[in-house]
């Protein structure tokens, strides 16, 4: 019978066989591998799951959203805070500045222009670019302009109050959603008399397009005279159109004589 080793002379035993040069431990006996039937293990038993119930997100209506917050704004500069808080159209995401306004609010002619370019998104202003040089000398030219006071000043906003990118047209999505702030915008300014520039204005104020139809023609929004204008970027492109602007401007005067 064959005696038990002890753990030192078990060590001892190995080292001297690692000095020999083994490399691998074998048994007594040989195994080939290859008749050994391959088993694959067991798979653990999987629990029964239980259905999970869909989580309904809020649904959000931007429009609805537009209306609360332009209906709670109390005056203007309210109004450009609540526009500013505004999350819903991405529009905001890529502008520099918020477009409000700019002129004598309370004057007698709001004008209201698309969206703002390059330059208006820069500087926070409307129609401050080429196009807004010449809007300012066609209402000069009726003794009227941004910068004056009384009966003589004119107050400027945008339908939309920031720029898309690359100057595209404001989708219809997005002109919807930023309405209610401009009708409230118009309540809270108080004109006598509405002049929009360009197909977009006329969409947004008088749900028509076709400015070269609309043009010239008086018509009416939230109780006000609206007369719709060729945008002053279309008319820098197209001069001849100039002379059909002139004739809307002395429109414009002889209403507000009256």
């Amino acid at each position: 019978m064959e005696s038990e080793l002890d753990w030192h002379s078990a060590r001892a035993l190995l080292e001297w066989q690692v000095e020999l040069g083994a490399t691998e431990a074998i048994c007594e006996t040989p195994i080939n591998r290859f008749e050994i039937p391959a088993t694959q293990p067991a798979a653990a038993k999987s629990q029964p799951q239980q259905p999970v119930a869909p989580v309904a997100l809020p649904q959000v209506d931007p429009v609805a959203e537009a209306k609360e917050a332009a209906s709670a704004a109390g005056d203007l500069a309210a109004l450009q805070a609540a526009m500013a808080a505004f999350e819903h159209c991405d529009l905001k995401r890529g502008a520099r500045n918020l477009v409000f306004s700019d002129g004598t609010a309370g004057a007698r002619v709001m004008i209201i222009g698309e969206a703002p370019g390059r330059d208006e998104d820069r500087e926070g202003r409307p129609f401050v670019g080429r196009a807004g040089q010449l809007l300012d000398k066609m209402f000069s030219a009726i003794g009227m302009g941004r910068d004056r006071d009384g009966d003589q000043a004119t107050y400027i906003t945008n339908v939309m109050p920031w720029r898309p990118p690359q100057n595209r047209d404001p989708k219809p999505e997005e002109i919807a959603m930023m309405k209610p702030f401009l009708e409230r915008h118009i309540a809270l300014a108080k004109p006598e008399l509405l002049v929009v520039m360009g197909n977009i204005s006329a969409q947004a104020v008088l749900g028509q397009r076709g400015i070269t139809r609309l043009r010239g023609n008086w018509a009416t929004a939230w109780d006000l005279p609206v007369m719709p204008m060729f945008h002053p970027a279309y008319l820098l492109r197209n001069p001849m159109a100039k002379r059909e602007a002139w004739a809307d401007l002395q429109a414009i005067q002889a209403r507000l004589k009256g």
